[in-house]
């Protein structure tokens, strides 16, 4: 059994090339292999979000404080509060963070599949995270 302690896990800033605004990721499990499941606290300031991805396994986010928002591309944004869990399929391109005014902290955990837990692509733009775009052009 491996015990990582509250407190012995540092977190870092969210990369830019990654996400808009201010995020810290904290990694909370890794485990080595054969498991392939990872584990963070993702905290979003207001105004901060991911960049459009998708996960070749799915994706399972637990918010656990504030209100958010998510949207899987050709939807509507759908907005998330502290005790919403969602399930986003494999390979569905999304994006997830807070709301304009709203800070917002979920647990993300998902597998890797040769490697690798996600595909990053393009930044979210205001419109689209504002709504006013109901999905990702291009």
């Amino acid at each position: 059994m491996l015990l990582k302690r509250a407190g012995t896990r540092p977190s870092q800033p969210g990369p830019s090339d990654w996400f808009t605004g201010e995020v810290r990721l904290e990694p909370l499990s890794s485990p080595p292999e054969p498991s392939r499941i990872g584990v963070a606290s993702v905290s979003f300031q207001p105004g901060a979000r991911t960049a459009w991805h998708t996960h070749p396994l799915g994706q399972t986010l637990i918010v656990t404080e504030g209100i958010g928002w998510t949207q899987c591309e050709g939807e509507a944004r759908v907005e998330i509060r502290a005790g919403d869990v969602i399930w986003c399929p494999p390979g569905h391109k999304h994006w997830h963070g807070a709301t304009a005014t709203t800070a917002m902290t979920h647990i993300a955990i998902q597998e890797s599949l040769d490697g690798s837990p996600v595909t990053w692509m393009e930044h979210v733009t205001d419109a689209q995270y504002l709504g006013i775009e109901a999905s990702a052009e291009g």
